[in-house]
């Protein structure tokens, strides 16, 4: 077994099944992540969730992984304690240009593990995820495959918990420190966005534009919680300031 001060921390490592649309598919990514040692799973908003369809794919070896599952019905609720989320996807292009193999992944996440919690986002069996779930990502990691790229849940996440059991028996990498969490990323997006809107920097009819530009630039430098507190009182400032020149005028 590999020394838990090497390679990535599993224990900070969660699975969040999105809008999955069959029970059979959860207790079998259960079982996958049970084989591969990562025990917590999130699901959020299921078509379906019967508890005996679960358990009956995922066996009695990984019924504990289904017992402690947290169900949502708000994935950002759901991502609101996570300090680093990576969504899965197989369509290439537009907001999904910047993809990862899931090799690549597993080694960008090893120091990121020691001191953060880490979502791996699974879409649906026919939608994927959308792209109000991509904005939500620091990350995107796409499994190479032949000409059909669509696979079976279940086997989406044995492969990346495959490759993230893999990494664990890599050699040490210096922890990354504390990252901003999801709740604190979305709420200085929000303000960054009002702050924006109302200097007319961008246009309030179609701020999502501009703010995924934002949101892709902020991800590149995997902001602290002490640097977003740094944003938003920039934004207030800037806030304040307006509203002073405005009454003036």
């Amino acid at each position: 077994m590999p020394s838990e001060s090497h390679g990535i921390d599993l224990k900070n490592l969660a699975i969040v099944l999105v809008r999955p649309r069959f029970s059979e598919n959860i207790g079998a990514a259960a079982r996958a992540m049970k084989n591969m040692g990562i025990d917590s799973l999130l699901v959020v908003e299921p078509e379906n969730f019967d508890r005996e369809r679960i358990d009956r794919m995922a066996t009695h070896v990984a019924r504990d992984i289904v017992e402690h599952a947290a169900v949502h019905s708000r994935l950002s609720d759901a991502l609101a304690s996570f300090s680093y989320v990576i969504g899965t996807t197989a369509r290439l292009g537009g907001e999904r240009s910047a993809v990862m193999t899931p090799k690549h992944l597993a080694r960008k996440l090893a120091p990121i593990s020691r001191k953060n919690r880490i979502a791996l986002l699974f879409g649906s069996e026919d939608r994927g995820l959308l792209n109000q779930d991509i904005r939500l990502c620091h990350d995107l990691v796409s499994i190479p495959t032949a000409d059909f790229s669509s696979l079976n849940l279940a086997q989406a996440v044995m492969v990346l918990c495959y490759e993230l059991h893999e990494a664990c028996r890599t050699e040490k990498a210096p922890p990354v420190p504390r990252l901003a969490t999801r709740r604190e990323l979305d709420g200085m997006y929000a303000q960054l966005r009002d702050v924006l809107v109302r200097i007319n920097y961008i246009n309030p009819e179609n701020p999502d534009y501009w703010m995924n530009k934002l949101r892709r630039f902020f991800n590149r430098y995997q902001l602290r919680a002490g640097e977003v507190s740094v944003i938003r009182g920039i934004c207030r400032q800037i806030d304040w300031y307006g509203g002073k020149v405005k009454r003036k005028d």
